[in-house]
C-alpha cells in the first residue's frame, strides 16, 4: 500500500498579472518523504510554497496538505499549525540573543522538542548571548533551521535553504536534515536550483520549469528509467522522425545520434531497424536529466 501523500495539488494555475508563475502544477510528496522540489530561478518554486501555506491563492486548480485544502482559511491554518517554514531570507527577529528567540519561538509551541534543542544548539555551535543581527549568513541558517526542527511539525518546508552558504555550512545543513528524517517522523519538502543538494539527500523529486512539473517520481526510478542512447552509423546520422515515447532531446552531430529518453527499450528497438553500426544506452544523473529536460522545453 502507497504511503499516504502529505502534499497533493492537480492543475495548480498562479498568475501574477501577465505572468504566468504557475501553469498547471501537478505533484505528490508522500509522507515520510524528502522531496526535492527542483527548478531553475523563476521557475515558479516560492509561488507553489505560498499556494501550499495559504499565503496566496491559486488562480485555478488544487492544492491540499494533509488531505486539507490549502485555498480555505480555516484548513490554512490548520496546515501552518502542523508546518515548519524556513525560507529563503531566513527571517529572524535581528534584536534578540539566540536565546532569547529560542525561548520565545519554544513558547509558542505546546510540542517543543527540548531535547532536540540541545542536540541542536551543541552541534550548530550557536552562542546563546551573541545577538541574531551579529551572526553570520550560515549561523542565521542553523538557527532558523533550529526553530523549526524542533517545534514538533508534521512537515517542514524550505526554501532554498543552502542560499549564499559555503561548502561546510551547506554540507552541515543538509546532514542535519537528513539525520533529523532518519529519527523523527517528518517529511520534508525543500525548493532548490542546486542540483547537486537534491542529489545529496532527496529519495523523490520534481523538476518544474515554466510553472509546470516536467519530471516526477522517486530518485531511484528516474536513475533506472532515464538513459542516454547513442546510435552510430555508417555515414551520417538519418534525418529520421522517431516515434519512440520519452524521448526528450535528440542531436545528431555526423555519424552519431544521441538521445535522452525515458523508454530506452522502445527508442533502442526503433533505431536498430535503421541498421546502425551501434546502439548505446548509459545511465545519466540527475543534473543531466535536469539540464536536458528543462532545454527541451518548448
Amino acid at each position: 500500500m502507497p504511503d499516504p501523500l502529505v502534499i497533493e495539488t492537480t492543475d495548480l494555475c498562479k498568475r501574477y498579472g501577465p505572468t504566468e508563475a504557475l501553469r498547471g502544477l501537478t505533484i505528490e510528496v508522500p509522507k515520510g518523504s524528502i522531496f526535492g522540489f527542483l527548478g531553475r530561478n523563476g521557475a515558479g518554486k516560492t509561488t507553489t510554497i505560498k499556494l501550499l501555506l495559504g499565503m496566496a491563492r491559486p488562480g485555478g486548480g488544487h492544492a491540499r496538505v494533509f488531505g486539507l485544502d490549502a485555498r480555505a482559511p480555516g484548513p490554512s491554518v490548520e496546515i501552518r499549525r502542523r508546518t515548519a517554514f524556513v525560507s529563503e531570507d531566513k527571517d529572524l527577529y535581528d534584536f534578540m540573543t539566540v536565546d532569547e528567540i529560542v525561548r520565545f519561538t519554544a513558547a509558542f509551541y505546546p510540542r517543543w522538542r527540548g531535547d532536540l534543542e540541545q542536540r541542536y544548539r551543541r552541534a550548530f555551535d550557536l552562542p546563546a548571548d551573541r545577538k541574531v543581527k551579529a551572526l553570520s549568513r550560515g549561523m542565521r541558517t542553523k538557527l532558523a533551521l533550529l526553530l523549526a526542527l524542533c517545534r514538533g511539525a508534521e512537515l517542514l518546508v524550505l526554501d532554498e535553504p543552502t542560499s549564499g552558504l559555503d561548502p561546510a555550512m551547506t554540507e552541515d545543513v543538509l546532514q542535519a536534515l537528513v539525520s533529523h528524517v532518519a529519527g523523527e517522523t517528518l517529511t520534508v519538502f525543500f525548493s532548490s536550483h542546486q542540483i547537486a543538494e537534491v542529489d545529496q539527500i532527496a529519495d523523490r523529486v520534481a523538476i518544474i520549469d515554466r510553472g509546470r512539473a516536467i519530471v516526477s517520481g522517486s530518485l531511484e526510478d528516474l536513475r533506472e528509467r532515464y538513459r542516454r542512447i547513442q546510435i552510430v552509423f555508417e555515414g551520417d546520422a538519418p534525418d529520421h522522425p522517431f516515434r519512440s515515447s520519452g524521448v526528450v532531446r535528440m542531436r545528431r552531430k555526423g555519424r552519431v545520434l544521441t538521445a535522452l529518453s525515458s523508454a530506452a527499450d522502445e527508442l533502442v528497438a526503433e533505431a536498430r531497424a535503421l541498421n546502425p553500426v551501434s546502439v548505446d544506452s548509459v545511465p545519466v544523473t540527475l543534473k543531466e536529466i535536469f539540464l536536458e529536460t528543462v532545454a527541451g522545453e518548448d
